[in-house]
């Protein structure tokens, strides 16, 4: 089979697929990696997928099933367009004629009820054009992707039970590590990371022994559920319990719960929203924080971080201190504001405001419609050199460089717990100056010495 940078067509463990080439890329759009997960299969873990001919992967697919506007506006997810129970697609962007390079591989955010992993803020062609293989996926949401109950449970003996949004990631993780070279990728070098809910998933990932060896680096981007106690599967399956019978069902089958319509099943709120992390004893053994704390989680190459105007810092901050005596932990701390956005975000950049920088997609930021600023560019530039550096360094890196003449070390005792912070002049401090807000300060910052 011909190599992606030369025809786009890829011979992959479940069939053949033909990219498009597209500037320094070639791209695949709405391959599927695992079996639909509907009928049967809604509410088990996701089964491997299979296709004859050729697939031509040139359109994205539905998002999972969420919330959407009527008028097509974009949800608060930032989404707007099909949604699907049908929906455990990913995307590829293949630098053309790559060899070994390094993957990444994207959990979105937003809550872990809307969002898609085909927004255009999550486009990979400038890590395509830097040499690395970016990969985005889409993963079950809502109820669909976090929810319990006794009769889901007892057909499942020794589980995995509940995590399903866990699960298809998992899935994904393995497709796309029997599948990268076949791409021009490495597959001994991949990099997970995730935003928000999408941290979290990362976390909680990092902290499962059903992942264990299918990624060798993970960035966690503003979660604040890294101090949160995951919750119990006997509580997830009494609030599964109540929902079946607000819905009518009060001694629900499997059977008549999988032959739910899926929007009538999210008509519940419970159910709707459903959770992100159940202690199965499986998937999810223990919280996050609490594996970290017993020292169990998978020792890769670690980096993370907040956001100026968020207040996510106080679990971020122990994950990295726990962190430390493993392997090397880059830990950053995202503080610009577009100039054009700086009357609107007065206090520092808030909640997802470093995702254009990340992925060097400024240019198609809705929050900037007559484009990016000189600064801000350079900033993105910037930003984005530091995640390539991470996804191409060794495993145990010392220091990441950035570009510019920036050069971002791991935290250590010796640098006082160095802290890359990211900005229109950005310079490394101690992990000691960042701090919560301070008494009667306006709740949800994360504040600065200086302020």
């Amino acid at each position: 089979m011909p190599a992606p940078g030369s025809s786009g067509l890829v011979e992959t463990t479940s069939g053949a697929l033909q990219g498009s080439p597209e500037g320094n890329a070639i791209v695949f759009r709405g391959v599927p990696y695992a079996q639909p997960p509907v009928g049967e299969l809604r509410w088990r873990a996701p089964e491997p997928t299979r296709w004859d001919g050729v697939r031509v992967a040139d359109s994205f697919g539905p998002a999972c099933l969420q919330p959407v506007n009527e008028d097509g506006s974009p949800n608060f997810g930032g989404y707007a367009g099909p949604v699907s129970e049908d929906c455990l697609t990913l995307n590829i962007w293949a630098p053309q004629g790559a060899t070994d390079a390094p993957v990444m591989v994207w959990l979105f955010g937003g809550g872990g009820v809307v969002g898609a992993g085909s927004l255009p803020t999550y486009h990979g062609d400038a890590f395509a054009r830097d040499g690395v293989m970016l990969v985005s996926i889409n993963y079950r949401l809502g109820g669909l992707g976090g929810w319990a109950h006794p009769a889901l449970t007892a057909e499942k003996s020794g589980g995995p039970n509940a995590n399903y949004a866990l699960m298809d990631a998992i899935a994904a993780l393995r497709w796309v590590k029997d599948n990268a070279a076949r791409f021009g990728g490495d597959p001994d070098n991949i990099t997970l990371f995730g935003e928000s809910a999408g941290a979290t998933m990362t976390a909680n990932l990092v902290t499962s022994p059903l992942a264990e060896g299918l990624f060798e680096k993970a960035i966690f981007q503003s979660t604040g559920s890294l101090p949160t106690p995951g919750t119990p599967l006997a509580k997830a399956e009494a609030r599964g319990e109540a929902s079946a019978k607000a819905l009518g069902l009060p001694d629900a089958t499997a059977q008549q719960l999988r032959a739910l319509p899926a929007e009538r099943l999210l008509s519940d709120r419970a159910a709707a929203f459903g959770l992100r992390t159940i202690i199965d004893g499986v998937v999810k053994p223990a919280s996050i924080m609490e594996t970290f704390e017993a020292g169990q989680e998978q020792d890769v190459l670690l980096m993370l971080g907040t956001n100026s105007d968020e207040g996510r810092l106080v679990g971020t901050q122990r994950v990295a201190d726990l962190a430390e005596d493993g392997a090397p932990v880059f830990q950053y701390f995202f503080d610009y504001v577009p100039e054009t956005l700086r009357e609107r975000d007065p206090n520092g950049a808030p909640h997802a405001g470093e995702l254009p920088f990340v992925f060097d997609t400024l240019g198609t930021y809705q929050l900037l419609p007559q484009g990016p600023t000189g600064e801000d560019q350079g900033v993105a530039s910037l930003v984005h050199s530091c995640w390539v550096a991470f996804a191409k360094a060794d495993t145990d890196a010392a220091t990441l460089d950035c570009g510019g003449d920036f050069t971002w070390p791991a935290r250590s005792e010796a640098n006082d717990h160095a802290v890359a912070w990211l900005s229109g002049e950005p310079r490394v401090a101690p992990a000691g100056t960042l701090r919560s807000p301070p008494n009667g300060a306006e709740p949800g910052r994360t504040w600065r010495d200086e302020d």
